[in-house]
Protein backbone atom coordinates (compact mmCIF):
# COMPACT_ATOMS: atom_id res chain seq x y z
CA UNK A 1 0.00 0.00 0.00
CA UNK A 2 2.78 2.51 0.80
CA UNK A 3 4.90 1.43 -2.11
CA UNK A 4 1.57 2.56 -4.57
CA UNK A 5 0.91 5.95 -2.57
CA UNK A 6 4.58 6.87 -2.95
CA UNK A 7 4.62 5.62 -6.75
CA UNK A 8 1.40 7.67 -7.20
CA UNK A 9 2.76 10.74 -5.59
CA UNK A 10 5.74 10.30 -7.62
CA UNK A 11 4.12 10.55 -10.87
CA UNK A 12 2.06 13.46 -9.70
CA UNK A 13 4.82 15.16 -9.03
CA UNK A 14 6.36 14.61 -12.46
CA UNK A 15 3.29 15.57 -14.13
CA UNK A 16 2.96 19.04 -11.91
CA UNK A 17 6.56 19.51 -12.69
CA UNK A 18 5.93 18.51 -16.63
CA UNK A 19 3.21 21.25 -16.43
CA UNK A 20 5.38 24.30 -15.04
CA UNK A 21 8.47 24.18 -17.01
CA UNK A 22 9.71 27.09 -18.52
CA UNK A 23 11.40 27.24 -22.13
CA UNK A 24 13.70 29.35 -23.41
CA UNK A 25 12.89 30.35 -26.86
CA UNK A 26 14.10 33.21 -29.37
CA UNK A 27 13.02 36.98 -29.77
CA UNK A 28 11.33 36.34 -33.12
CA UNK A 29 9.27 33.30 -31.37
CA UNK A 30 7.38 35.90 -29.32
CA UNK A 31 4.18 37.39 -30.27
CA UNK A 32 4.01 40.51 -33.07
CA UNK A 33 2.75 42.07 -30.25
CA UNK A 34 5.17 41.57 -27.99
CA UNK A 35 7.77 41.73 -30.09
CA UNK A 36 6.29 45.37 -31.43
CA UNK A 37 6.34 46.61 -27.89
CA UNK A 38 9.77 45.82 -27.31
CA UNK A 39 11.15 47.39 -30.22
CA UNK A 40 9.09 50.30 -29.38
CA UNK A 41 9.93 51.05 -25.59
CA UNK A 42 13.67 48.90 -25.35
CA UNK A 43 15.19 48.49 -28.87
CA UNK A 44 18.76 50.03 -27.30
CA UNK A 45 18.48 47.28 -24.67
CA UNK A 46 20.37 43.86 -24.58
CA UNK A 47 18.23 41.23 -24.02
CA UNK A 48 19.58 38.81 -22.25
CA UNK A 49 16.63 35.59 -21.88
CA UNK A 50 13.58 35.34 -23.70
CA UNK A 51 10.96 32.30 -22.40
CA UNK A 52 7.58 30.92 -22.32
CA UNK A 53 6.33 30.58 -18.67
CA UNK A 54 3.53 27.77 -18.61
CA UNK A 55 1.74 26.45 -15.29
CA UNK A 56 -1.27 25.22 -14.42
CA UNK A 57 -3.03 28.81 -15.15
CA UNK A 58 -2.15 29.02 -19.04
CA UNK A 59 1.41 30.47 -20.67
CA UNK A 60 2.69 33.97 -20.38
CA UNK A 61 6.22 35.30 -21.94
CA UNK A 62 8.80 36.59 -19.82
CA UNK A 63 12.01 38.73 -21.33
CA UNK A 64 14.66 39.94 -19.43
CA UNK A 65 17.31 42.21 -20.22
CA UNK A 66 21.12 43.32 -19.09
CA UNK A 67 19.98 46.16 -17.17
CA UNK A 68 17.55 43.58 -14.90
CA UNK A 69 14.18 45.01 -16.60
CA UNK A 70 12.09 42.26 -16.96
CA UNK A 71 8.91 42.20 -18.91
CA UNK A 72 5.70 39.83 -18.81
CA UNK A 73 3.38 38.81 -22.07
CA UNK A 74 -0.10 37.06 -21.83
CA UNK A 75 -0.16 34.55 -24.47
CA UNK A 76 -1.32 36.28 -27.05
CA UNK A 77 1.69 39.55 -26.52
CA UNK A 78 -0.73 41.52 -24.86
CA UNK A 79 1.59 43.21 -22.59
CA UNK A 80 1.36 42.55 -18.65
CA UNK A 81 3.63 43.99 -16.81
CA UNK A 82 7.36 45.89 -16.88
CA UNK A 83 9.87 45.86 -13.72
CA UNK A 84 12.24 48.38 -14.30
CA UNK A 85 13.91 47.91 -10.82
CA UNK A 86 15.13 51.18 -9.39
CA UNK A 87 15.13 52.74 -13.04
CA UNK A 88 11.64 54.30 -14.67
CA UNK A 89 9.45 52.81 -16.69
CA UNK A 90 9.98 54.19 -20.00
CA UNK A 91 7.94 56.62 -21.37
CA UNK A 92 5.30 56.14 -23.08
CA UNK A 93 3.97 52.91 -21.44
CA UNK A 94 2.61 54.11 -18.71
CA UNK A 95 -0.23 56.47 -19.64
CA UNK A 96 -0.02 59.68 -19.61
CA UNK A 97 -3.12 60.62 -16.85
CA UNK A 98 -1.12 58.50 -14.45
CA UNK A 99 2.37 60.04 -14.73
CA UNK A 100 0.95 63.46 -14.33
CA UNK A 101 -0.69 61.83 -11.03
CA UNK A 102 2.30 60.55 -9.38
CA UNK A 103 4.59 64.02 -11.39
CA UNK A 104 1.88 65.55 -8.79
CA UNK A 105 1.87 63.71 -5.98
CA UNK A 106 5.14 62.37 -5.55
CA UNK A 107 6.91 64.69 -7.27
CA UNK A 108 10.45 63.73 -6.24
CA UNK A 109 9.43 59.52 -7.50
CA UNK A 110 9.67 57.41 -10.28
CA UNK A 111 7.36 54.77 -11.37
CA UNK A 112 9.52 51.58 -11.76
CA UNK A 113 7.13 49.30 -12.37
CA UNK A 114 3.85 49.40 -14.11
CA UNK A 115 1.14 45.96 -14.15
CA UNK A 116 -1.91 45.01 -15.34
CA UNK A 117 -4.51 44.23 -12.55
CA UNK A 118 -7.44 41.81 -12.75
CA UNK A 119 -9.73 45.23 -11.94
CA UNK A 120 -7.15 48.01 -13.03
CA UNK A 121 -3.92 48.66 -12.90
CA UNK A 122 -0.89 49.01 -10.23
CA UNK A 123 1.88 51.42 -10.50
CA UNK A 124 5.18 50.64 -8.07
CA UNK A 125 7.60 53.64 -7.06
CA UNK A 126 10.93 53.63 -6.65
CA UNK A 127 10.41 54.83 -3.18
CA UNK A 128 8.33 51.08 -2.78
CA UNK A 129 4.71 53.00 -2.32
CA UNK A 130 2.38 50.73 -4.60
CA UNK A 131 -0.34 53.25 -6.12
CA UNK A 132 -3.58 51.44 -8.02
CA UNK A 133 -5.22 52.71 -10.43
CA UNK A 134 -9.23 51.23 -12.24
CA UNK A 135 -9.21 50.77 -15.90
CA UNK A 136 -9.97 54.40 -16.61
CA UNK A 137 -6.55 54.69 -15.09
CA UNK A 138 -7.53 56.99 -12.03
CA UNK A 139 -6.20 56.61 -8.77
CA UNK A 140 -8.30 53.90 -6.71
CA UNK A 141 -5.76 53.51 -3.17
CA UNK A 142 -2.17 52.83 -2.20
CA UNK A 143 -0.08 50.35 0.08
CA UNK A 144 2.80 50.78 1.57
Amino acid sequence: MRKSLFAALMVLMFCLNACSQDQTITFDRLPGKAQSFIVQHFDQSTITLVKIDKDGSGMEYEVHFSSGTELEFDKNGDFKKVDCKRQAVPEGIVPLQVTRYVQTSYPSSLITEWEKMRNGWKAELDNDLELYFDKGYNFTGMDD
